[in-house]
């Protein structure tokens, strides 16, 4: 059956859909678990190579991080408020990010890229929850800043909104190229990866 927009008390009355939402929840929580030791593992990995990008060589690097910042997790909370108010968005994104997650730390140990010449530390005060440290520089590829944001506005039903979180997907994109944090391929490719997770979340949603 195909997850309609239902109200989470009428979506709870079907067992499949319980079972789908625990079970994202514990791969969740499974990944949150594991992602700082993996993320300590990449950082102190003696392996990766510098790209040669012909964009950061004509970008000046400049510390952008609190706009990063107010970007990315001012989305976030309206990802999350639009979750709690529909059952099929927030299946949806369980899943995807999951996908998005798991895709994410194979790519990082498939591609192991060293940061870019001039990179400016990316200070987060909420990395130290998913990474175990306030700065990492080695998950390159490809960008999950740009590829969150990109996913959540797949994962939105209102066409205003998914504009909006499009936009601000862009400009992450953007301030992540300017403080030199990520290649521009970093960048390029996250859309195709959230699509990607998108679809299959949405597969795995379906009940």
């Amino acid at each position: 059956m195909q997850l309609k927009p239902f109200s989470w008390q009428i979506a709870w009355d079907y067992p499949l859909f319980r079972l789908k939402f625990f079970l994202g929840l514990f791969f969740l929580v499974l990944i949150l678990v594991f992602i700082p030791h993996f993320f300590g593992y990449i950082e102190d990995r003696d392996l990766g190579y510098v790209l040669n990008d012909w964009l950061l060589a004509k970008l000046p690097p400049a510390d952008v991080s609190l706009y990063i910042f107010i970007t990315l997790y001012g989305m976030s909370i309206f990802f999350l408020f639009r979750m709690s108010r529909n059952s099929a968005i927030c299946m949806t994104a369980l899943w995807a990010y999951i996908l998005l997650c798991v895709l994410r730390m194979f790519t990082i140990m498939t591609v192991p890229l060293l940061p870019p010449k001039n990179m400016v530390d990316l200070l987060d005060p909420c990395s130290i929850v998913f990474y175990g440290s306030n700065v990492i520089t080695k998950d390159l590829f490809f960008s999950g800043h740009t590829a969150t944001v990109f996913l959540g506005a797949l994962c939105l039903q209102n066409k205003k909104e998914k504009i909006i979180a499009f936009t601000a997907a862009g400009i992450i994109a953007i301030l992540l190229l300017i403080q030199h944090v990520h290649y521009t391929a970093d960048v390029i490719a996250a859309p195709f990866f959230s699509w990607l997770c998108w679809y299959f979340g949405k597969t795995i949603s379906d009940f």
